[in-house]
């Protein structure tokens, strides 16, 4: 797979049967359409499937951009939620992640990459352009809440929010951590 070939969306009402099509795939996502972060725990889980759909469906259609697609010869294979972290209130009702301060920041909340395709590096490309696609709607601090591994040996389902070594990468610096699994990181856009 060449870099030339990889393309982002901001996933938009016409990247939508994209986003179907990617989403649609089997595996752990199945049924939750990113709505994890977005709706209450009880809603999430009552409308699991068509009804999450519909509600990411809502979003989209309302104008709001919930993340970026990735696309490698013109197939989706990637996935990035990252949006204002108001998009995503259920961060403040978690001990471990709510607000550390007042400051205005972009939140990346869940990857999802094609079974195919992982295991080569796409997340530290994704999170990289979810900084780029921050920045240029005028964000000027990304946060992310990745999983501290413990081993090498994890369940896929357990990495959605990232790990910490990825972003660490990219240049986040934990800012907060009131879990020794899960902290805050932030990366300061310059």
């Amino acid at each position: 797979m060449g870099s030339p070939t990889l393309t982002f969306r901001p996933v938009t009402a016409k990247e939508w049967p994209d986003l179907c099509a990617l989403f649609e795939e089997p595996g752990p996502q199945n049924g939750c359409w990113c709505m994890y972060w977005r709706t209450k725990r009880e809603e999430c889980q009552r409308q699991f499937g068509e009804g999450n759909k519909r509600a990411l469906q809502q979003i989209i259609e309302s104008g709001k951009v919930p993340g970026l697609l990735l696309y490698w010869q013109g197939r989706p294979i990637a996935w990035c939620s990252v949006a204002p972290r108001e998009d995503f209130p259920v961060l403040d009702r978690s001990p471990t992640l709510k607000r550390i301060d007042d400051e205005p920041v972009w939140s990346i909340v869940c990857f999802f990459v094609s079974r195919p395709y992982r295991r080569q590096n796409l997340t530290t490309i994704l999170i990289k352009a979810a900084i780029a696609y921050a920045k240029d709607k005028g964000a000027r601090i990304v946060e992310a809440y990745p999983l501290v591994l413990e081993s090498t040996k994890y369940p896929h389902f357990e990495t959605y929010m990232g790990v910490r070594s990825t972003f660490e990468k990219a240049g986040f610096k934990e800012v907060a951590s009131r879990s020794k699994r899960r902290p805050i990181m932030r990366y300061y856009i310059k």
